[in-house]
Protein backbone atom coordinates (compact mmCIF):
# COMPACT_ATOMS: atom_id res chain seq x y z
CA UNK A 1 0.00 0.00 0.00
CA UNK A 2 1.14 3.53 -0.74
CA UNK A 3 2.27 5.79 2.08
CA UNK A 4 0.05 8.85 1.86
CA UNK A 5 0.97 11.58 4.34
CA UNK A 6 -1.41 14.30 3.11
CA UNK A 7 -3.68 14.22 6.16
CA UNK A 8 -0.85 14.10 8.71
CA UNK A 9 -0.44 17.84 9.09
CA UNK A 10 -4.15 18.42 9.67
CA UNK A 11 -4.65 16.05 12.60
CA UNK A 12 -5.22 17.73 15.95
CA UNK A 13 -4.01 16.63 19.37
CA UNK A 14 -7.45 15.13 20.01
CA UNK A 15 -7.27 13.16 16.75
CA UNK A 16 -3.96 11.64 17.79
CA UNK A 17 -5.36 10.70 21.20
CA UNK A 18 -8.33 8.94 19.59
CA UNK A 19 -6.14 7.17 17.03
CA UNK A 20 -3.82 5.93 19.78
CA UNK A 21 -6.86 4.84 21.78
CA UNK A 22 -7.95 2.64 18.85
CA UNK A 23 -4.46 1.14 18.75
CA UNK A 24 -4.48 0.43 22.49
CA UNK A 25 -7.96 -1.05 22.31
CA UNK A 26 -6.84 -3.32 19.49
CA UNK A 27 -4.62 -5.21 21.92
CA UNK A 28 -7.66 -7.08 23.15
CA UNK A 29 -10.37 -6.41 20.58
CA UNK A 30 -10.73 -7.19 16.91
CA UNK A 31 -13.16 -4.29 16.69
CA UNK A 32 -12.64 -1.62 19.34
CA UNK A 33 -16.02 -0.54 20.79
CA UNK A 34 -16.71 3.17 20.48
CA UNK A 35 -17.31 3.60 24.27
CA UNK A 36 -13.89 2.04 24.91
CA UNK A 37 -12.29 4.46 22.44
CA UNK A 38 -13.86 7.32 24.39
CA UNK A 39 -12.62 5.91 27.68
CA UNK A 40 -9.04 5.26 26.49
CA UNK A 41 -8.69 8.64 24.78
CA UNK A 42 -9.45 10.45 28.02
CA UNK A 43 -11.43 13.13 26.19
CA UNK A 44 -14.50 14.66 27.77
CA UNK A 45 -17.70 14.69 25.80
CA UNK A 46 -18.77 12.04 23.34
CA UNK A 47 -19.38 14.52 20.53
CA UNK A 48 -15.68 15.45 20.38
CA UNK A 49 -14.66 11.81 20.14
CA UNK A 50 -17.19 11.13 17.38
CA UNK A 51 -15.86 14.13 15.44
CA UNK A 52 -12.32 12.76 15.71
CA UNK A 53 -13.51 9.31 14.66
CA UNK A 54 -15.15 10.82 11.59
CA UNK A 55 -11.93 12.67 10.68
CA UNK A 56 -9.82 9.53 11.08
CA UNK A 57 -12.25 7.40 9.11
CA UNK A 58 -12.27 9.85 6.20
CA UNK A 59 -8.46 9.66 6.10
CA UNK A 60 -8.68 5.81 6.12
CA UNK A 61 -6.74 5.61 9.38
CA UNK A 62 -9.51 3.63 11.05
CA UNK A 63 -12.39 1.69 9.54
CA UNK A 64 -15.79 0.47 10.62
CA UNK A 65 -16.37 -3.22 10.16
CA UNK A 66 -19.24 -4.41 7.99
CA UNK A 67 -21.94 -6.47 9.69
CA UNK A 68 -20.37 -5.93 13.12
CA UNK A 69 -22.44 -6.90 16.15
CA UNK A 70 -21.65 -3.63 17.90
CA UNK A 71 -20.50 -0.11 17.03
CA UNK A 72 -16.73 -0.04 16.79
CA UNK A 73 -13.65 0.55 14.66
CA UNK A 74 -10.41 -1.18 13.76
CA UNK A 75 -7.01 0.32 13.09
CA UNK A 76 -5.88 0.22 9.45
CA UNK A 77 -2.32 -0.10 8.21
CA UNK A 78 -2.56 3.58 7.26
CA UNK A 79 -3.39 4.43 10.86
CA UNK A 80 -0.45 2.39 12.09
CA UNK A 81 1.79 4.20 9.57
CA UNK A 82 0.64 7.57 10.91
CA UNK A 83 1.23 6.57 14.54
CA UNK A 84 4.77 5.47 13.71
CA UNK A 85 5.49 8.63 11.70
CA UNK A 86 4.06 10.80 14.47
CA UNK A 87 6.44 9.17 16.95
CA UNK A 88 9.42 9.71 14.63
CA UNK A 89 8.39 13.35 14.23
CA UNK A 90 8.20 13.97 17.96
CA UNK A 91 11.59 12.35 18.42
CA UNK A 92 12.87 14.55 15.56
CA UNK A 93 14.04 11.47 13.67
CA UNK A 94 12.27 12.49 10.46
CA UNK A 95 11.21 15.73 8.84
CA UNK A 96 10.05 14.83 5.31
CA UNK A 97 9.39 11.86 3.07
CA UNK A 98 10.51 11.24 -0.49
CA UNK A 99 9.96 8.58 -3.11
CA UNK A 100 9.40 4.89 -2.65
CA UNK A 101 12.58 3.19 -3.92
CA UNK A 102 11.80 -0.41 -3.07
CA UNK A 103 8.77 -2.67 -2.85
CA UNK A 104 9.43 -6.07 -1.34
CA UNK A 105 7.28 -9.00 -0.37
CA UNK A 106 7.58 -7.98 3.28
CA UNK A 107 8.15 -4.22 3.32
CA UNK A 108 8.19 -0.87 1.53
CA UNK A 109 11.31 1.31 1.36
CA UNK A 110 11.19 5.14 1.28
CA UNK A 111 13.83 7.83 1.13
CA UNK A 112 13.26 10.31 3.95
CA UNK A 113 15.10 13.30 5.40
CA UNK A 114 16.00 14.20 8.95
CA UNK A 115 15.53 17.65 10.48
CA UNK A 116 19.16 18.41 9.49
CA UNK A 117 18.51 17.47 5.85
CA UNK A 118 20.41 14.19 5.94
CA UNK A 119 18.93 11.50 3.70
CA UNK A 120 17.80 8.32 5.46
CA UNK A 121 15.82 5.19 4.70
CA UNK A 122 12.40 4.43 6.17
CA UNK A 123 11.55 0.74 6.03
CA UNK A 124 7.90 -0.09 6.70
CA UNK A 125 7.37 -3.75 7.49
CA UNK A 126 4.14 -5.18 6.02
CA UNK A 127 4.20 -8.88 6.67
CA UNK A 128 0.49 -9.27 5.96
CA UNK A 129 1.00 -8.53 2.27
CA UNK A 130 2.27 -11.95 1.23
CA UNK A 131 -0.16 -13.78 3.49
CA UNK A 132 -3.38 -13.07 1.69
CA UNK A 133 -2.77 -15.32 -1.30
CA UNK A 134 -1.98 -18.34 0.87
CA UNK A 135 -4.87 -17.59 3.20
CA UNK A 136 -7.35 -17.24 0.34
CA UNK A 137 -6.22 -20.69 -0.81
CA UNK A 138 -6.04 -22.21 2.65
CA UNK A 139 -8.53 -20.83 5.14
CA UNK A 140 -7.48 -23.47 7.66
CA UNK A 141 -4.58 -21.22 8.59
CA UNK A 142 -7.00 -18.81 10.25
CA UNK A 143 -8.24 -21.52 12.61
CA UNK A 144 -4.78 -22.04 14.05
CA UNK A 145 -4.06 -18.41 14.80
CA UNK A 146 -4.16 -17.98 18.56
CA UNK A 147 -2.85 -14.48 19.13
CA UNK A 148 -1.26 -11.66 17.21
CA UNK A 149 -2.36 -10.07 13.97
CA UNK A 150 -0.21 -9.27 10.96
CA UNK A 151 0.26 -5.75 12.32
CA UNK A 152 1.73 -7.22 15.47
CA UNK A 153 3.94 -9.52 13.39
CA UNK A 154 5.11 -6.51 11.36
CA UNK A 155 6.05 -4.80 14.62
CA UNK A 156 7.99 -7.87 15.73
CA UNK A 157 9.77 -7.97 12.37
CA UNK A 158 10.80 -4.31 12.67
CA UNK A 159 11.91 -4.77 16.27
CA UNK A 160 13.99 -7.80 15.34
CA UNK A 161 15.63 -6.06 12.39
CA UNK A 162 16.52 -3.00 14.46
CA UNK A 163 17.93 -5.09 17.31
CA UNK A 164 20.14 -7.19 15.03
CA UNK A 165 21.25 -4.23 12.95
CA UNK A 166 22.29 -2.42 16.12
CA UNK A 167 24.44 -5.23 17.53
CA UNK A 168 25.95 -6.04 14.13
CA UNK A 169 26.95 -2.40 13.60
CA UNK A 170 28.45 -2.21 17.07
CA UNK A 171 30.56 -5.29 16.33
CA UNK A 172 32.07 -4.11 13.08
CA UNK A 173 29.76 -5.65 10.48
CA UNK A 174 29.04 -3.62 7.36
CA UNK A 175 25.33 -2.90 7.77
CA UNK A 176 23.29 0.33 7.55
CA UNK A 177 23.51 2.49 10.64
CA UNK A 178 20.24 2.01 12.59
CA UNK A 179 18.71 5.35 13.58
CA UNK A 180 15.34 4.64 15.19
CA UNK A 181 12.49 2.14 15.42
CA UNK A 182 8.81 2.70 16.12
CA UNK A 183 6.06 0.11 15.81
CA UNK A 184 6.45 -1.53 12.38
CA UNK A 185 9.00 0.95 11.01
CA UNK A 186 12.79 1.23 11.07
CA UNK A 187 14.80 4.32 10.14
CA UNK A 188 18.34 3.63 8.96
CA UNK A 189 21.26 5.02 7.03
CA UNK A 190 20.98 5.38 3.25
CA UNK A 191 23.74 3.31 1.65
CA UNK A 192 25.22 4.61 -1.61
CA UNK A 193 25.44 1.20 -3.27
CA UNK A 194 23.87 -1.17 -5.78
CA UNK A 195 22.16 -4.50 -5.04
CA UNK A 196 24.34 -7.40 -6.13
CA UNK A 197 21.54 -8.63 -8.38
CA UNK A 198 21.94 -5.51 -10.57
CA UNK A 199 25.67 -6.02 -11.16
CA UNK A 200 26.52 -7.82 -14.38
CA UNK A 201 30.27 -8.22 -13.97
CA UNK A 202 33.00 -7.64 -11.40
CA UNK A 203 36.78 -7.43 -11.90
CA UNK A 204 37.52 -10.11 -9.32
CA UNK A 205 34.66 -12.61 -8.79
CA UNK A 206 36.84 -14.88 -6.66
CA UNK A 207 37.72 -12.04 -4.30
CA UNK A 208 34.12 -10.89 -3.90
CA UNK A 209 32.96 -14.49 -3.41
CA UNK A 210 35.57 -14.97 -0.69
CA UNK A 211 34.41 -11.78 1.06
CA UNK A 212 30.78 -12.96 1.08
CA UNK A 213 31.63 -16.43 2.38
CA UNK A 214 33.74 -14.76 5.05
CA UNK A 215 30.72 -12.71 6.14
CA UNK A 216 28.63 -15.88 6.53
CA UNK A 217 31.37 -17.52 8.60
CA UNK A 218 31.94 -14.40 10.69
CA UNK A 219 28.23 -14.23 11.46
CA UNK A 220 28.39 -17.86 12.59
CA UNK A 221 31.36 -17.00 14.81
CA UNK A 222 29.07 -14.57 16.60
CA UNK A 223 26.30 -17.19 16.83
CA UNK A 224 24.16 -15.93 13.94
CA UNK A 225 22.90 -17.09 10.54
CA UNK A 226 21.45 -14.50 8.17
CA UNK A 227 18.77 -16.85 6.83
CA UNK A 228 18.19 -14.94 3.57
CA UNK A 229 21.70 -14.23 2.33
CA UNK A 230 21.36 -13.73 -1.41
CA UNK A 231 21.88 -11.22 -4.22
CA UNK A 232 18.79 -9.23 -3.18
CA UNK A 233 20.05 -8.57 0.34
CA UNK A 234 23.67 -7.76 -0.46
CA UNK A 235 24.65 -4.24 -1.50
CA UNK A 236 27.93 -3.54 -3.27
CA UNK A 237 29.61 -0.22 -2.54
CA UNK A 238 32.55 1.06 -4.56
CA UNK A 239 35.55 2.50 -2.73
CA UNK A 240 38.89 3.70 -4.02
CA UNK A 241 41.81 1.86 -2.46
CA UNK A 242 43.72 4.30 -0.20
CA UNK A 243 47.14 3.48 -1.69
CA UNK A 244 45.93 4.12 -5.23
CA UNK A 245 44.21 7.33 -4.18
CA UNK A 246 47.40 8.63 -2.61
CA UNK A 247 49.38 7.75 -5.73
CA UNK A 248 46.74 9.44 -7.86
CA UNK A 249 47.12 12.69 -5.90
CA UNK A 250 50.87 12.76 -6.46
CA UNK A 251 50.96 11.68 -10.10
CA UNK A 252 51.47 14.07 -12.99
CA UNK A 253 48.71 15.11 -15.32
CA UNK A 254 50.27 13.09 -18.12
CA UNK A 255 49.99 9.84 -16.19
CA UNK A 256 47.58 7.30 -17.66
CA UNK A 257 47.15 5.25 -14.49
CA UNK A 258 43.56 4.59 -13.46
CA UNK A 259 42.24 4.65 -9.90
CA UNK A 260 41.70 1.23 -8.32
CA UNK A 261 38.21 0.32 -7.11
CA UNK A 262 37.47 -2.00 -4.22
CA UNK A 263 34.01 -3.60 -3.97
CA UNK A 264 32.70 -3.51 -0.42
CA UNK A 265 29.68 -5.75 0.39
CA UNK A 266 27.04 -4.41 2.79
CA UNK A 267 24.36 -6.74 4.11
CA UNK A 268 20.74 -5.77 4.74
CA UNK A 269 17.39 -7.32 5.69
CA UNK A 270 17.54 -9.21 8.99
CA UNK A 271 14.01 -10.40 9.90
CA UNK A 272 14.95 -14.00 8.97
CA UNK A 273 18.17 -14.04 11.01
CA UNK A 274 18.41 -16.98 13.43
CA UNK A 275 20.78 -18.35 16.04
CA UNK A 276 23.19 -21.19 15.31
CA UNK A 277 21.25 -23.07 17.98
CA UNK A 278 18.00 -22.85 16.00
CA UNK A 279 16.33 -26.15 15.16
CA UNK A 280 16.76 -25.54 11.41
CA UNK A 281 20.09 -23.71 11.69
CA UNK A 282 21.94 -26.10 9.38
CA UNK A 283 19.28 -25.73 6.68
CA UNK A 284 19.46 -21.93 6.85
CA UNK A 285 23.27 -21.95 6.80
CA UNK A 286 23.46 -24.30 3.82
CA UNK A 287 20.85 -22.27 1.97
CA UNK A 288 22.83 -19.05 2.47
CA UNK A 289 25.99 -20.69 1.13
CA UNK A 290 24.21 -22.30 -1.82
CA UNK A 291 22.51 -19.03 -2.79
CA UNK A 292 25.90 -17.36 -3.16
CA UNK A 293 27.43 -20.31 -5.00
CA UNK A 294 24.55 -20.55 -7.45
CA UNK A 295 24.43 -16.82 -8.12
CA UNK A 296 28.17 -16.56 -8.82
CA UNK A 297 28.04 -19.56 -11.14
CA UNK A 298 25.00 -18.19 -12.99
CA UNK A 299 26.02 -14.52 -13.20
CA UNK A 300 29.84 -14.54 -13.22
CA UNK A 301 30.55 -18.12 -14.37
CA UNK A 302 32.61 -18.58 -11.23
CA UNK A 303 32.75 -21.89 -9.34
CA UNK A 304 34.86 -22.22 -6.21
CA UNK A 305 37.40 -25.04 -6.12
CA UNK A 306 36.83 -25.54 -2.39
CA UNK A 307 33.75 -27.39 -1.11
CA UNK A 308 31.69 -25.97 1.70
CA UNK A 309 31.96 -24.29 4.09
CA UNK A 310 29.87 -26.64 6.20
CA UNK A 311 27.64 -25.87 9.15
CA UNK A 312 29.34 -28.33 11.50
CA UNK A 313 32.65 -26.50 11.09
CA UNK A 314 31.05 -23.06 11.32
CA UNK A 315 29.17 -23.86 14.54
CA UNK A 316 32.43 -24.76 16.25
CA UNK A 317 33.47 -21.15 15.81
CA UNK A 318 30.44 -19.76 17.67
CA UNK A 319 31.22 -18.22 21.03
CA UNK A 320 34.96 -18.75 20.68
CA UNK A 321 37.55 -16.90 22.76
CA UNK A 322 37.77 -14.05 20.23
CA UNK A 323 34.03 -13.56 19.76
CA UNK A 324 30.77 -13.25 21.66
CA UNK A 325 27.24 -14.52 21.14
CA UNK A 326 25.23 -11.74 19.53
CA UNK A 327 22.10 -13.92 19.48
CA UNK A 328 22.18 -13.84 23.28
CA UNK A 329 22.81 -10.08 23.29
CA UNK A 330 19.77 -9.45 21.09
CA UNK A 331 17.59 -11.54 23.39
CA UNK A 332 18.85 -9.56 26.37
CA UNK A 333 18.18 -6.26 24.57
CA UNK A 334 14.42 -6.83 24.44
CA UNK A 335 13.66 -9.08 21.48
CA UNK A 336 12.76 -12.12 23.54
CA UNK A 337 12.84 -15.79 22.65
CA UNK A 338 9.05 -15.82 22.77
CA UNK A 339 8.86 -13.03 20.19
CA UNK A 340 11.33 -14.84 17.96
CA UNK A 341 9.29 -18.03 18.19
CA UNK A 342 6.04 -16.24 17.28
CA UNK A 343 7.64 -14.47 14.32
CA UNK A 344 9.42 -17.61 13.14
CA UNK A 345 6.21 -19.64 13.25
CA UNK A 346 4.37 -16.99 11.26
CA UNK A 347 7.09 -16.78 8.61
CA UNK A 348 7.17 -20.54 8.25
CA UNK A 349 3.41 -20.90 7.92
CA UNK A 350 2.86 -18.14 5.37
CA UNK A 351 6.04 -18.62 3.35
CA UNK A 352 8.13 -15.57 4.24
CA UNK A 353 11.10 -17.85 4.53
CA UNK A 354 13.52 -16.48 2.00
CA UNK A 355 11.47 -17.04 -1.16
CA UNK A 356 9.89 -14.59 -3.57
CA UNK A 357 10.73 -10.90 -3.83
CA UNK A 358 13.16 -9.14 -1.56
CA UNK A 359 13.64 -5.64 -0.26
CA UNK A 360 16.17 -3.24 -1.74
CA UNK A 361 18.00 -0.34 -0.13
CA UNK A 362 20.31 2.02 -1.99
CA UNK A 363 20.31 3.42 -5.51
CA UNK A 364 17.62 1.14 -6.83
CA UNK A 365 14.38 1.65 -8.62
CA UNK A 366 11.20 0.39 -7.04
CA UNK A 367 10.70 -3.27 -7.66
CA UNK A 368 7.73 -4.57 -9.56
CA UNK A 369 4.98 -4.36 -6.97
CA UNK A 370 2.67 -7.29 -7.00
CA UNK A 371 -0.59 -5.65 -7.97
CA UNK A 372 -2.56 -8.75 -7.18
CA UNK A 373 -1.19 -8.68 -3.65
CA UNK A 374 -2.14 -5.02 -3.28
CA UNK A 375 -5.70 -5.64 -4.32
CA UNK A 376 -5.80 -8.59 -1.95
CA UNK A 377 -4.81 -6.30 0.89
CA UNK A 378 -7.72 -4.01 0.22
CA UNK A 379 -10.07 -6.97 -0.07
CA UNK A 380 -8.81 -8.51 3.14
CA UNK A 381 -9.07 -5.17 4.93
CA UNK A 382 -12.75 -4.97 4.11
CA UNK A 383 -13.17 -8.48 5.48
CA UNK A 384 -11.37 -7.68 8.68
CA UNK A 385 -8.48 -10.06 8.04
CA UNK A 386 -5.93 -7.57 9.29
CA UNK A 387 -7.00 -8.27 12.85
CA UNK A 388 -7.06 -11.34 15.01
CA UNK A 389 -9.71 -13.43 13.21
CA UNK A 390 -10.66 -15.19 16.39
CA UNK A 391 -11.73 -11.95 18.01
CA UNK A 392 -10.57 -13.24 21.37
CA UNK A 393 -8.57 -11.39 23.98
CA UNK A 394 -4.87 -11.93 23.55
CA UNK A 395 -2.49 -11.76 26.43
CA UNK A 396 0.26 -10.80 23.99
CA UNK A 397 -1.70 -7.93 22.49
CA UNK A 398 -1.71 -6.92 18.88
CA UNK A 399 0.82 -4.12 18.94
CA UNK A 400 2.22 -3.72 22.45
CA UNK A 401 3.35 -0.15 21.83
CA UNK A 402 6.24 0.86 24.01
CA UNK A 403 5.50 2.92 27.09
CA UNK A 404 7.42 5.76 25.46
CA UNK A 405 5.15 5.62 22.40
CA UNK A 406 2.00 5.70 24.51
CA UNK A 407 3.34 8.42 26.79
CA UNK A 408 4.11 10.60 23.80
CA UNK A 409 0.69 10.01 22.29
CA UNK A 410 -1.08 10.84 25.57
CA UNK A 411 0.99 13.86 26.50
CA UNK A 412 -2.12 15.98 26.60
CA UNK A 413 -1.70 19.74 26.49
CA UNK A 414 2.08 19.47 26.08
CA UNK A 415 1.60 18.18 22.54
CA UNK A 416 2.31 20.74 19.81
CA UNK A 417 -0.86 22.42 18.51
CA UNK A 418 -2.12 21.55 15.05
CA UNK A 419 -1.11 24.94 13.66
CA UNK A 420 2.55 24.17 14.37
CA UNK A 421 2.39 20.61 13.06
CA UNK A 422 2.64 21.81 9.45
CA UNK A 423 6.06 23.28 10.24
CA UNK A 424 7.53 19.99 11.37
CA UNK A 425 5.31 17.41 9.75
CA UNK A 426 6.13 15.10 6.88
CA UNK A 427 5.64 16.61 3.46
CA UNK A 428 3.29 15.04 0.98
CA UNK A 429 4.88 12.11 -0.80
CA UNK A 430 5.34 13.24 -4.36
Amino acid sequence: MKLDTKALRYLTTEDWRVLTAVEMGSKNHEIVPTPLITQLSGLRGGSGVHKCISTLAKANLIARMKNAKYDGYRLTYGGLDYLALHTHLKRQTLYSTGNCIGVGKESDIYVVASSTGAQLILKIHRLGRISFRSIKNNRDYLKHRSSASWMYMSRLSALKEYAFMKVLKENGFRVPEPVAQSRHTVVMELIDAFPLRQIQEVPDPAGLYADLIDIVLRLATFGLIHGDFNEFNILIREEQTPAVEEARNTETEDSESKPGITLIPVIIDFPQMVSVDHTNAEMYFDRDINCIKQFFERRFSFVSDEPGPFFADAKKLAGGPKSKRLDIEVEASGFSRKMAKELGKYMQEVGVDGDGRHDQIGHVEAGDPDTSSTSSIEEASSDGLLQDPGGNDSSDGLFESSKEDEAEAFHGQSDPPATNMAEVTLEENR
